[in-house]
């Protein structure tokens, strides 16, 4: 038996990633999205709390769990951290009770994330517009980071976001690091980044996590399955949690 991992996953723009780790995880790992409804693909406060509301979370959670996966995971940054730590709690054991397995966000994803590589002080390099990239930061600092820089890309849609090419991901991460950050994050799970994981980290010399790795890294966890793995950045290749 292998390990199904399902994501929720808001609309279509970077969803093609999933495949890619599908096969860069080998043959016993099974990765299903259920697309979410956006009624209005825009990285706004107003527009986010719709994408991530208990109602469309539900239907896909169901859809997920009557798939019989082992976890879960709402695989959206914006719309999990734009409810604030407690309501993004809410959020995932809302998704727990109508999919019946275990759950996790892409929000939470970074935090345990950065947990399990020991890591506190970071650099956010955003598409996002700068109001909601600053509430990303709040959120990673309420679960115990420092955030010492934050980039915003300012750019209001998924859909335009899932098509930067390689090189632009590559040049604008390494724009954001900042010399005191141990990591860069990168949260947005619209962008295409399994491809260019460990470029990532060879261009900008330290860890690197992005939205669509620690939503799969998360999820297997969830799963049981903690098996280390190359490819995917220091995140897959670190074997145990390191204390913070």
């Amino acid at each position: 038996m292998g390990t199904t991992v399902g994501f929720l996953y808001p609309g279509y723009s970077a969803e093609d990633d999933y495949p890619v780790f599908e096969g860069l995880l080998g043959g016993r790992v099974r990765l299903p999205l259920a697309h979410t409804l956006m009624r209005e693909d825009a990285h706004r406060v107003d527009a986010l709390l719709d994408v991530g509301s208990a109602e469309v979370l539900a239907e896909g959670a169901r859809l997920l769990g009557g798939r019989g996966v082992d976890a879960v995971v709402w695989a959206c940054t914006s719309g999990s951290f734009v409810f604030g730590w407690e309501g993004a709690l809410e959020q995932v054991e809302g998704v727990r009770r109508a999919s019946g397995a275990p759950a996790t966000s892409t929000s939470f994803a970074f935090v345990e994330a950065l947990r399990h590589l020991g890591a506190r002080t970071v650099a956010v390099a955003a598409t996002y517009p700068e109001d909601v990239a600053g509430r990303f930061a709040r959120f990673l600092e309420r679960g115990g980071a420092r955030v010492v820089s934050t980039a915003s890309r300012g750019i209001v849609t998924a859909a335009e976001v899932g098509t930067l090419a390689p090189d632009d991901v590559l040049d604008f991460v390494a724009a954001g690091d900042h010399p005191d950050a141990e990591v860069v994050l990168v949260p947005d799970t619209a962008l295409h980044t399994a491809r260019i994981l460990d470029g990532l980290e060879d261009r900008v010399g330290k860890p690197v996590l992005t939205a669509n790795q620690v939503s799969v890294w998360a999820g297997l966890r969830l799963a049981g399955d903690t098996a280390p793995r190359d490819g995917l950045g220091t995140l897959f290749r670190t074997e145990t949690a390191v204390p913070v």
